[in-house]
């Protein structure tokens, strides 16, 4: 899902992606983020992660994992889970998961454990297989349903609005602005 978000992005700003490395979650790129902070020394590069409760906030967590970043490496921290970005664009989160739009929070930064907020959400739609697909089935001890990741994958790269979801959530748009710098000093 972030892959699809950072896609989204980069595309948003007039960008191409390239290779995307990570695919192995956070404790990969926390391992490698030195590697990729060299690379972006000649190319430019972004880099995703969420803040889950890693740290009190992202600038503790950034300065933790990369003190001195490259001039061409982007390297943004989702607050909480990157499900905040997604449910900032409340309209088209609202339609996408078939549910009231005041279900959808205002403030999506401001939502402890962003996942389960949209498993809920999941779980009130008026479509079916949205509920099979992102709700976990019971006693399945798995937090989110078997779909649930490609389902939001799907909505970051056909139905989510980045501009729209930026006005509700700051770390967004900051995320955003370094992106469309990469892009512009790229060419």
């Amino acid at each position: 899902m972030d892959e699809a978000v950072v896609r989204r992005l980069i595309s948003h700003a007039g960008g191409d992606t390239g290779t995307v490395y990570g695919r192995r979650g956070k404790p990969y790129l926390k391992q490698r983020i030195g590697g990729f902070n060299q690379a972006a020394r000649h190319a430019p590069w972004v880099i995703l992660v969420d803040l889950d409760n890693d740290a009190h906030c992202a600038a503790i967590l950034r300065a933790e994992w990369l003190p001195n970043p490259a001039p061409q490496l982007c390297f943004r921290i989702a607050l909480r889970e990157v499900e905040t970005w997604l449910l900032a664009d409340r309209e088209a989160a609202a339609r996408f998961l078939s549910v009231a739009k005041n279900r959808v929070p205002q403030d999506p930064e401001s939502v402890t454990k962003p996942k389960e907020f949209v498993v809920n959400l999941a779980r009130r739609s008026r479509r079916r297989d949205i509920r099979e697909d992102m709700v976990p089935r019971p006693g399945s001890g798995r937090v989110v349903g078997p779909a649930y990741t490609s389902r939001l994958a799907e909505f970051a790269s056909t139905r989510w609005r980045p501009p729209f979801a930026s006005e509700r959530s700051d770390s967004l748009r900051r995320a955003i602005r370094c992106i469309q710098r990469l892009v512009e000093s790229s060419g």
